[in-house]
């Protein structure tokens, strides 16, 4: 797609969860995604936006902020992402983006994996797709949750077990050693401390 002076804005997303040192692989990998199909398909003067370790739900992303304010200043003509969840997994927010802000400023939408192109007139399955990536991301906080409930449980449970514990009485020797079965030799120079 030939084009003047504006960009077309490669937008990248990786969640927290997701989160490495560094650019993450995902990152990397969304990137060769994105710019070999701007260059298979003519898309130039390409820019990245990218949000590495931020949740989808949140629309208060830096990069995707920036990328708004190039959008609305008329200086993009396509904004393009792997998937629809990249761009984000609240579905009103991102209804909105996709609806109403890039049509008014004249920008086409494209989504490579989930085969959304605002330019043609075949996106009815769209808002239904944005539905089911913001039900995702509620059960995906749902289930961490649990997990993370129950780490807590576990420690502590283990906490209560710990506090008891076994010491030497100072009054007295160690006892010597003894055969294995022998139990009241070996009691005899421990107590409880609670």
């Amino acid at each position: 797609m030939l084009q003047s002076n504006k960009i077309t804005a490669l937008y990248c997303r990786l969640s927290q969860e997701d989160m490495q040192a560094g650019e993450s692989e995902s990152i990397q990998h969304q990137k060769m995604i994105l710019q070999r199909y701007a260059d298979e398909h003519h898309f130039l003067n390409t820019k990245f936006f990218v949000d590495d370790g931020f949740s989808g739900v949140s629309f208060e992303r830096e990069g995707l902020q920036a990328m708004l304010q190039e959008v609305e200043a008329g200086r993009v003509a396509t904004v393009i992402t792997k998937d629809l969840s990249r761009l984000g997994r609240n579905y009103l927010k991102t209804g909105e983006l996709i609806e109403i802000v890039f049509p008014e400023n004249g920008v086409r939408y494209i989504a490579i994996n989930d085969g959304v192109d605002t330019a043609r007139e075949d996106n009815e399955f769209t808002p239904l797709r944005n539905w089911f990536n913001e039900f995702y991301a509620r059960d995906t906080s749902k289930k961490i949750r649990a997990v993370k409930q129950a780490k807590a449980q576990k420690r502590r449970a283990r906490q209560r077990r710990s506090s008891i514990r076994l010491y030497p009485r100072p009054e007295q020797p160690p006892p010597p050693y003894t055969r294995p079965g022998n139990r009241a030799d070996c009691q005899t120079g421990f107590r409880y401390v609670c």
